[in-house]
């Protein structure tokens, strides 16, 4: 994400990252300077933007000892792309608004391919004046991108995505297991239901490597099995009900029991074929 900002031009950018030589091999690919601490590189920054692990993650890198928030000048924006809490976007921007900075919770979603072509979808919440200045840079590397309500609301539109996805991968996983133990050509089969009803993203993309048994193509378990945890998470403060997500959850449990942790979400069927 970060490359198709230099790649475009006209951005001054300076990356950190918890892993220094992930940044400096950065820097050797791409044009910008690498900074030690997250607050140095958001020092007089216009826009800082963000992508960590989960809600203790984005609180070091944000608001910590050497945190981004603390360097940042008034007038400028924090965009966080992390898939994380809608607690936690909220707290961020209070403290953010405190010290006059905007803040944009903007998880999304399609993955490290569509994040190296630039077409991610980015989900947001918080302040349109925010997001208006924010939005021509996230245009960089997504191919939609939508402001969804106030500070939250971004991480609460992913936690959908992901309850969605949820339910899709176990259909997809149930399918070709099934038409596999019937004797058919899953190949074939996929060519021409995925032309009808049953089409979607994850079968279009993620059949190939179902039939193959081979999930090193994207997203893991380890990430799912987080990502879910905070859709179960809100779904109780809520009062939704998600039982089918709530299984999936239990599956991903399985994958990682199986040495699973690090396959991709397609990884579900794996359990089916044991």
């Amino acid at each position: 994400m970060a490359g198709h900002l230099a790649k475009d031009g006209g951005v001054e950018l300076t990356v950190y990252n918890r892993s220094p030589e992930k940044a400096a091999s950065w820097v050797q690919r791409h044009r910008g300077e690498s900074a030690a601490t997250p607050a140095e590189a958001g020092a007089g920054a216009d826009f800082v933007f963000a992508c960590v692990g989960n809600d203790n993650d984005l609180r070091e890198v944000a608001t910590g000892p050497n945190g981004a928030i603390n360097a940042m000048r008034p007038g400028s924006v924090f965009i966080d792309h992390t898939t994380a809490s809608a607690h936690v976007a909220q707290e961020l921007a209070a403290v953010a608004k405190k010290r006059g900075i905007g803040f944009v919770d903007a998880p999304v979603s399609g993955g490290q391919a569509g994040a190296q072509n630039g077409v991610l979808t980015v989900m947001c919440g918080g302040e349109q004046a925010d997001y208006d200045t924010a939005e021509p840079l996230i245009a960089r590397y997504s191919k939609m991108r939508k402001l969804l309500g106030p500070a939250g609301a971004g991480q609460t539109a992913k936690m959908c995505n992901q309850i969605a996805i949820a339910g899709l991968v176990q259909g997809l996983a149930e399918c070709i297991h099934f038409g596999m133990k019937s004797g058919l050509n899953m190949e074939d089969v996929i060519d021409v239901i995925s032309k009808g009803a049953a089409g979607s993203w994850q079968m279009e993309n993620r059949h190939k490597s179902m039939i193959a048994g081979k999930f090193d193509f994207g997203f893991a378990a380890d990430w799912m099995r987080k990502d879910l945890g905070i859709c179960l998470e809100a779904a109780r403060e809520n009062g939704a009900h998600l039982p089918v997500t709530a299984l999936v959850d239990q599956f991903y449990s399985e994958v990682q029991k199986m040495g699973g942790s690090r396959w991709d979400t397609s990884s579900l069927i794996a359990r089916l074929n044991r």
